[in-house]
């Protein structure tokens, strides 16, 4: 049995990334465990710059004047992530399990690929312009703490970004 795979996503997997993983599992009886967060732990002032950076100026402008959001909401939101795409990876490798994560992301990726022995760690987000220029998104955070490559993928699509 080959070592784990660890999937870290914010955002709930569909057909596309179930090829992209399913390419990288290439047939092996890999086990997959996935992990959501339960707060993505976003800035204020980073969700507004990325969202212009976008052309999104009327998201910018209402993430400024949202209210702080829910934790029951966030955890809610978050278990629903899980199902969708523990369903959209059902099949492939050699199982697929997945958890809601408390706390940092990178820190919950970090710890679980320490404890199940990953030989490799996937962080699948949506594009953050903000972060993904400057190297402070979570695949990079990831590998600098883990000291092995992480392979970061923007959910729905084949693009690979710069970790």
């Amino acid at each position: 049995m080959s070592d784990p795979i660890v999937i870290l996503t914010e955002e709930p997997l569909g057909a596309d990334d179930r090829v992209n993983i399913q390419r990288l599992v290439d047939g092996s009886d890999t086990r997959l465990v996935l992990l959501v967060p339960a707060n993505t732990e976003r800035h204020l002032l980073v969700d507004f710059l990325e969202n212009l950076s976008m052309l999104d100026v009327a998201k910018a402008f209402r993430d400024l004047t949202a209210h702080a959001p829910d934790p029951s909401a966030e955890r809610a939101e978050a278990a629903e992530t899980l199902a969708v795409s523990l369903a959209a990876l059902a099949g492939l490798g050699g199982g697929v399990t997945g958890e809601v994560v408390d706390g940092g992301a990178v820190s919950g990726l970090v710890a679980k690929v320490k404890e199940i022995g990953a030989s490799q760690a996937v962080v699948i987000t949506r594009p953050h312009a903000v972060a993904d220029t400057f190297h402070t998104d979570w695949a990079n955070k990831a590998q600098d703490q883990l000291g092995l490559p992480v392979l970061h993928l923007y959910a729905g699509s084949g693009f690979i970004g710069d970790s």
